[in-house]
């Protein structure tokens, strides 16, 4: 049943990153969700709000750590480097905000 309950709140996150973050491509903004990217991102952050070690350091190697692959493969990024300094902050806002509703 836990496990059950973990995968909603993923998905839950999921949906709240995807809706809110976006990366910035030539200025223009694709949202996560979009880019199918909310779900792996939001499977690798849940662990911190759920042990109650979220830090901007912590998400931050998290962002560093998911290599998104542009140009048809020919080059890769990582997540970090095209979420811009907006987006970041609202996606602590959100996590922070998710963590108190846990």
């Amino acid at each position: 049943m836990a496990n059950l309950g973990t995968s909603q709140a993923i998905e839950q996150l999921a949906a709240e990153i995807g809706e809110n973050v976006y990366i910035d491509i030539a200025k223009w903004h694709l949202y996560l969700s979009d880019a199918h990217l909310h779900t792996p991102l939001a499977e690798q952050l849940y662990p911190l709000l759920t042990d109650d070690s979220l830090t901007e350091a912590k998400v931050e190697a998290i962002l560093q750590g998911m290599i998104v692959k542009v140009g048809g493969g020919k080059r890769e990024l990582p997540l970090a480097d095209l979420i811009p300094m907006q987006g970041r902050v609202s996606l602590m806002d959100l996590l922070e905000e998710f963590q108190r509703s846990l």
